[in-house]
């Protein structure tokens, strides 16, 4: 599914650059397709949020150690990220000569918090900053909820949805911040908290089916609701064809009034939900999605969306097609395969290696773990 969203995020990038967001009715479904982060936020909300859920709710389980939690992060995101920021910077001539501002904001992906360091080839990646700002507040949520156990376990889904209600007035509160221009407030995690709260609330549900003696009548209705295939997919259908029309905004780079921006979130969120639920609250095999070539780009998905952008850019100069001038087909099928090639070597050489890395260093932490000061000077004594 990872790979379904890093294509979608690829196919509206082309379609804006190709024009091909104004066609006529398959124009705004192309261009909508930005919905595809919301898809990648709430894989990101249910995969992480699985052991918080389940800890409220099995007494032999914890919530997972913070340190261990932030270095699985970090070499999850920084190491490519940051290869592709160094490759993009140095090598793509429309992002040659950027400042000193701009290289930091982007290495340490806080260029939605700083004016005008979006940078050609890597203009995507407010949403993974707005992914890194997700983890830092994870743990922050998890940690809240702790009183929320056992029995009172029942209050976290009803908790989590009123945080999501009471997020969709930061397009308000942005408004009224009057930040400086070049900055996008609403770009940040606290209005994107809908699309993360599908996956956290999937988690919720399907941790209490597992951990709970018996569930509550709600519960086993909305798991078995939510994992019925035909009825997800006419609700994921209906809402992002809601969200393919003015109550979500223009499709590009139009201006979205706050009504327009809370419909976006709140579209996009019903729709992830309803993608996403199936997969996770109902038996049985995902032919298309347990396929051999969806399965290898499942695992390049994270390459497949820091590279595709560069690549885009770099496939009008390569091959003498001009920007905003048509030709969706030609652009679409070179950027994909062009980027699937990249993505492919940026995992077997950056991502994986860096897994295997820490995974070693682990293993290895877990053989020898640290000693006190003192038994150490002890040890070193008597060796002596």
């Amino acid at each position: 599914m990872r790979a379904v969203a890093a294509l979608g995020v690829l196919t509206t990038h082309v379609a804006f650059q190709t024009r091909a967001v104004e066609w006529p009715v398959l124009g705004p479904i192309l261009g909508r397709l930005d919905l595809a982060v919301a898809l990648f936020f709430a894989l990101s909300g249910f995969l992480l949020w699985r052991p918080y859920a389940a800890a409220a709710r099995h007494a032999d389980l914890h919530e997972p150690g913070i340190a261990r939690y932030l270095r699985h992060r970090f070499v999850r995101i920084w190491p490519a990220y940051a290869v592709a920021v160094v490759a993009v910077f140095t090598l793509l001539p429309q992002a040659r000569g950027a400042s000193l501002e701009v290289w930091l904001a982007n290495l340490t992906l806080t260029q939605v918090f700083v004016p005008l360091t979006l940078a050609p080839g890597l203009t995507q990646m407010w949403s993974l900053s707005v992914e890194v700002a997700f983890y830092l507040l994870l743990p922050l949520i998890g940690y809240a909820l702790l009183v929320l156990r056992g029995d009172r376990a029942r209050f976290r889904i009803p908790l989590l949805l009123g945080l999501g209600v009471l997020s969709l007035g930061w397009a308000w509160a942005v408004t009224a911040m009057n930040l400086p221009d070049g900055i996008e407030g609403k770009n940040w995690v606290f209005g994107h908290l809908p699309w993360f709260l599908a996956g956290l609330i999937l988690a919720e549900l399907t941790a209490t089916v597992e951990f709970t003696d018996r569930p509550s009548r709600m519960v086993r209705r909305t798991v078995a609701v939510s994992a019925n295939r035909p009825l997800m997919l006419a609700v994921a259908v209906v809402f992002y064809g809601l969200a393919c029309t003015p109550l979500s905004g223009p499709v590009g780079l139009g201006d979205l009034g706050n009504g327009q921006y809370v419909g976006k979130i709140v579209f996009g969120a019903v729709a992830a939900y309803a993608i996403l639920a199936p997969l996770v609250c109902s038996a049985g095999p995902f032919r298309f999605l347990d396929s051999g070539p969806m399965t290898a780009m499942g695992r390049w998905s994270y390459a497949i969306f820091i590279w595709h952008l560069a690549v885009l850019t770099c496939v009008f100069g390569l091959f003498g097609i001009t920007p905003f001038a048509g030709d969706f087909v030609v652009v679409w099928v070179l950027t994909v395969v062009l980027t699937l090639g990249v993505s492919a070597a940026s995992y077997a050489f950056v991502e994986d290696p860096c897994r295997r890395w820490l995974a070693n260093w682990e293993r290895r932490r877990r053989a020898h773990p640290p000693q006190p000061v003192a038994l150490r000077e002890r040890a070193g004594s008597a060796s002596d």
